[in-house]
């Protein structure tokens, strides 16, 4: 079943119902039998969270919806930064708990936030329906990770059908400085459904 939820436009007194006014706002497929209140005004988060599939195609939102989702980023103190078609901006501030014995924030923790900018990318080019998964990556580290911000940046350098290329690169800022840290070439596979 697919349903085309509204949103009411701020602008409408007309008193129109939702689903004759105006903008849409997601599209949604459910793959059960759940009936869904045609204006979906109660549609929320949590209801979303409870059904089997829910596929929503605004790029953002299916971004945010999956990092939320993801453990490592909240243990790890990530944040997205910024989602467009095609590219996804992850930040992380550096604390103690993600060093390496010599104080710089640890390999590790700087490839895993640049894999999950990478194959957030690509899930702003895929299907509807489709998860991600990473397929394989090289990361290069150019210089020791020290700065005060780093950001992770994926972008999709070619979508096909079932795999998805991306380049990524964690910048250190400190101050008014901007240095590359890592670099990193990415293979990233849609899959059905919840992976």
């Amino acid at each position: 079943m697919t349903t085309l939820c509204h949103r009411e436009s701020k602008e409408s007194s007309s008193g129109a119902r939702p689903n004759q006014s105006i903008e849409p706002a997601v599209l949604l497929r459910f793959d059960s039998d759940r009936a869904v209140d045609a204006e979906c005004a109660w549609l929320n988060s949590s209801f979303v969270r409870q059904m089997s599939r829910v596929y929503v195609l605004d790029p953002r939102e299916r971004v945010s919806a999956s990092f939320s989702a993801q453990g490592i980023m909240a243990t790890l103190g990530a944040e997205l930064d910024g989602v467009v078609e095609g590219e996804v901006r992850i930040a992380l501030l550096p604390r103690p708990e993600l060093s390496q014995q010599h104080g710089y924030v640890h390999a590790g923790v700087l490839t895993t936030v640049l894999d999950s900018a990478c194959g957030y990318a690509a899930l702003t080019v895929a299907p509807a329906g489709h998860e991600v998964l990473t397929v394989e990556f090289k990361v290069n580290f150019l210089r020791p990770a020290v700065a005060d911000r780093f950001v992770a940046i994926g972008k999709v350098i070619k979508a096909g059908k079932t795999l998805t290329v991306c380049q990524g690169e964690v910048v250190g800022e400190r101050g008014s400085r901007r240095e590359v840290i890592a670099v990193m070439q990415a293979t990233i596979i849609h899959v059905p459904g919840n992976a």
